[in-house]
Parts: C-alpha cells; structure tokens; sequence
C-alpha cells in the first residue's frame, strides 16, 4: 500500500526570527580574530570600529601610523586621526614612552582588546620590564630625551602647559615632560592659535580614566589633532568720501562735509587764489 503524502508546506523552523538577520555561521580554524561585542556593537562612528577591528586582526610589530591606516582605508587623514582619538580616550589605544636597553627613549602603541583588562608579558619586549605591556602594536623612531632646560625652553609654551592643572587637575606635568611637549605648543602658537583655544583643544572631552602619563596623552593631541583654519583677514575700511554739495555761489558740485561754497567762490570771496 503506498504511503499517503500531503500537499502542504512545510512548516518554517519555529526558531528562525521572522525579521531581522539571520546568521549563516561558518566554524573558523584560522585567520580569525576575536572581537568583544562592547567594541563591534561600539556606538558612535563606523569608522572607528572599522579601525579597530583591523588594529585587532594585525600581528604585533605592524605600523598603525595615520600614513598606514590611510593607506588602507578610504578615509582620509582627519576622519583616521579622529578615529584613534576616540579609541585613546575610551582605553583601547594608548601610547607608551618606553626606555630600550641600550638605553633610548622610544614611543610604542598598544591596544588593549578590553580597557582596563589584565596586562599581559610583552615577549619581544626587554627581559624585566619596568611595567608589564599587553599587545605592543608598533614602534615608532626611537628619540633622544631632551637636553633642553625647563629655563631656555619657551616661556609662553611652558605657561599654557602649567595651566592645564586648573582645568584639569589631573593634568599635572613635570618639568622634563613640560620641556619635551614644548615646541608642539611653539609650533600652535606660532599657527595663530590663542592659549585660550590651545587649552581647550587639550583638556575637552578626556576619558575619565588614564592608562597612561598625561603627557602621553597630550603629545598625542598636539600631534594628531588638525589645526584649526586661521580666520579671514578683516576688510580694510575704507576712508568716508563727503558727500556731494551745490556751491550756494555758483551751483557747481563739490564734496563737502556740510553745504557753503565750492573752493573757487571761497577763494573769490576771501582774495586768495585757488589751491590747485
């Protein structure tokens, strides 16, 4: 006897959503890269997950300078720069002065998967570190520290610097650390930008929590922050031209403050000849 069959449709996985996406998940083995949904479902601005997400996947020793990651996204400098300006002030990003072995100071960029998370041993770092990294990403040129004294460096520099404390009093500076941001604040000084907007452009809208030295972080801003466009020249006013007047002698026209004679009826009045 053959089996009866039915006509209907069958009826849809009770548990597939009726809405939304739908995952088709692949079971990965390699070239992955595990991302916390704090930072994938990050609000804000796409491009800053996007940069991210791609410092996540880079092996260590990979250079995130703004030039790298414009090289590899569409974005441009500005919106790149704003990017990693967002990651440092929410503790993904920080950069750290480092002293080497052979005994040069040098920058390096780390990346913490979590803020605030456990560090982890650094391997290529030197053998006793002074502070335990987690994920160096890049280093930068090595620099020297500077031999400048805090008396020959620029006085105005080193006033805006000092007064970043009252704005913020966790902005406090030594005096080797003053010396070394010093000619960044020069060069924004000497662009047309008021200490007024200087201190602003540093001490607006901080995390609440450093990872790192406030110098770190100043360097950063007075390094990566676009400056701002000088304002148009002011319009050069122009001498008022008097008006012009019916000579009460003569009828002529002439420029005058008030109505009376033209210059030729003053002169015959007076017997004095016309001034040329």
């Amino acid at each position: 006897m053959a089996d009866s069959q039915s006509n209907a449709r069958l009826r849809a996985d009770a548990g597939a959503p009726r809405s939304g996406v739908i995952h088709v998940r692949t079971r990965l083995t390699a070239d992955f890269t595990v991302v916390a949904n704090a930072l994938a479902q990050r609000r804000g601005s796409a491009v800053t997950v996007g940069v991210a997400v791609y410092i996540l996947s880079l092996p260590s020793g990979t250079p995130v300078t703004i030039a790298a990651l414009c090289a590899h996204f569409t974005e441009g400098e500005i919106l790149i720069s704003r990017a990693l300006r967002e990651l440092e002030a929410a503790g993904y990003l920080e950069r750290r002065r480092e002293r080497t072995p052979a005994g040069q100071i040098r920058t390096r960029t780390y990346f913490y998967d979590v803020p605030g998370g456990t560090p982890e041993p650094d391997p290529d770092g030197p053998p006793d570190p002074p502070r335990p990294s987690k994920r160096p990403v890049a280093d930068e040129t090595p620099a020297e520290e500077p031999s400048v004294a805090l008396s020959e460096a620029d006085p105005q520099a080193i006033s805006v610097l000092a007064s970043l404390r009252h704005v913020d009093p966790r902005l406090v500076l030594s005096g080797r650390e003053a010396v070394r941001l010093a000619p960044a604040v020069t060069a924004w000084l000497a662009a047309g930008v008021t200490p007024a907007q200087l201190t602003r452009t540093l001490t607006t809208g901080l995390p609440d929590r450093f990872l790192t030295r406030p110098a770190g972080l100043l360097a950063f801003r007075l390094r990566e922050t676009p400056l701002p466009a000088p304002p148009p020249p002011e319009p050069v006013a122009r001498p008022a031209v008097p008006p012009l007047q019916t000579c009460d002698g003569c009828d002529r026209a002439f420029r005058a403050p008030a109505p009376g004679h033209c210059r030729d009826c003053r002169s015959a009045r007076t017997g004095l000849p016309a001034a040329a």
